[in-house]
């Protein structure tokens, strides 16, 4: 082995000046931060554009109709959800197992706010409704809604907590 290192001592001094320079590139000659500036021409716009953004009123505060002070806006927390209040002959879809806060919102958008009218699907309705749900593909056939919404629109709520469970 000695006899090696003394026959290729210049490889070996030539492979750690490489690893040195390449350790060197990859954490300290890449890590510098490159400021680049506006021509002079642009600065003048750029300074406008700047200070139109520190005059805007805060984010979540919006202008009185009188053009008095900001009155700040109501803004749901992320963990409620705002789903439409069941309006008269509407039903709580959200008594059917499976069908959470979200896919009620989305329900209501496409205008199926009744058990009745869940009951009444088809297959053919329900390819056509399980393929405007997005992620919850699938959830219809899966957490049997039809079933579901059959027994609740009947108001045999005996039957449905015999097979699906207490609401």
């Amino acid at each position: 082995m000695a006899q090696l290192v003394q026959e290729n001592w210049y490889l070996l001094l030539a492979a750690l000046v490489i690893g040195l320079a390449v350790a060197w590139w990859i954490f300290v000659a890449n890590r510098k931060t490159k400021v680049e500036l506006a021509p002079k021409d642009e600065g003048d716009t750029a300074a406008r554009r700047n200070q139109a953004l520190i005059d805007a009123p805060p984010v979540g505060m919006a202008e009185t109709a009188t053009g008095g002070q900001p009155v700040p806006e109501t803004i749901a927390s992320p963990d409620s959800e705002q789903v439409p209040d069941t309006a008269a002959g509407a039903d709580d879809l959200s008594l059917i197992k499976g069908l959470g806060p979200k896919l009620r919102a989305h329900l209501a958008e496409m205008g199926i706010t009744s058990f009745a009218q869940i009951a009444a699907w088809d297959d053919a309705e329900i390819d056509r409704i399980d393929a405007q749900l997005g992620r919850f593909q699938g959830r219809i056939r899966r957490d049997n809604w039809v079933e579901q919404a059959k027994l609740l629109s009947s108001g045999d709520r005996s039957a449905y907590e015999d097979r699906f469970g207490r609401t």
